[in-house]
């Protein structure tokens, strides 16, 4: 509180996130440490100690989203639940009464709403006109555009207007080729873990898979899987594709450093 100049309640907020995201860890007296993720990140030397490269915010993202044993609930529902194309906050909020009522959790209906106006103020950013205070700045995740806002819609039963937010599933040059292998792989570790092959669907479509979390379009996750097709010994992956059902298998990543890669790409690539 001292050195950083914070209240209380935000060092719980901070040591919530950085916890999260998988930046520290707790140790036995309950203070923090940097994990090897925030170590080879954040550190004086690190790949973005300032936080200035939009890989590290999808890095960041794919931590909280990749959680298989205790993901947020807003997170976990919406990325990999949410059946529609669009929501509204209503329309959310009720279905997040009916997912609670269905896991038998007693969360107020207060409790659910907060959730989800922190997941809707992560990624979406606040209007241009809002008055700068420490209240109005944008989550730096909101720089991925990930949900965008695509119109208004009449709230039923009364004249009130609400957003109408949809999420950008669309190709994204940003998730780099090492970007996605690194995804993939801690997919693989978290959620298959064992396992000789995945298939397409699971790649694209399963709960915490790379398809859903960062929300990419079919067409793309099938162009950026084709590249495996062909052998090659320095490849992570094998792809073996299929009118029915496509099949990835690992090729050589046994001594691979996915997350290096992600930030030495641009350098071999220059």
């Amino acid at each position: 509180m001292v050195s950083l100049g914070v209240g209380k309640n935000m060092v719980r907020s901070i040591r919530f996130w950085v916890q999260t995201m998988d930046v520290a860890a707790p140790r036995q007296d309950r203070t923090l440490e940097p994990t090897s993720f925030g170590e080879a990140i954040f550190a004086d030397h690190g790949f973005d100690p300032f936080l200035e490269d939009i890989r590290t915010l999808w890095l960041l993202h794919w931590n909280v989203v990749a959680r298989p044993g205790d993901a947020l609930f807003a997170w976990d529902y919406l990325l990999h639940k949410w059946p529609y194309v669009e929501l509204t906050r209503s329309e959310a909020l009720a279905a997040f009464v009916r997912e609670t009522r269905r896991l038998n959790r007693s969360h107020s209906d207060v409790t659910l709403g907060q959730h989800l106006d922190v997941f809707l103020h992560t990624y979406v950013p606040r209007g241009r006109n809002a008055r700068p205070s420490e209240d109005s700045l944008d989550c730096p995740l909101a720089e991925l555009e990930l949900l965008q806002m695509v119109g208004e819609r009449r709230v039923d039963g009364s004249g009130r207007l609400e957003p109408v937010y949809a999420f950008r599933r669309e190709a994204k040059p940003e998730i780099t080729t090492a970007l996605f292998e690194y995804c993939l792989n801690d997919y693989w570790k978290k959620r298959h873990d064992g396992e000789a092959t995945l298939t397409y669907r699971d790649v694209a479509f399963a709960q915490g898979s790379v398809g859903q979390a960062l929300k990419l379009p079919e067409d793309d996750i099938r162009a950026r899987l084709d590249v495996y097709t062909k052998p090659d010994t320095c490849r992570p992956f094998n792809y073996q594709p299929s009118a029915v059902q496509g099949l990835v298998s690992r090729g050589n990543e046994v001594k691979r450093r996915f997350l290096d890669a992600v930030y030495k790409e641009e350098e071999s690539n220059a």
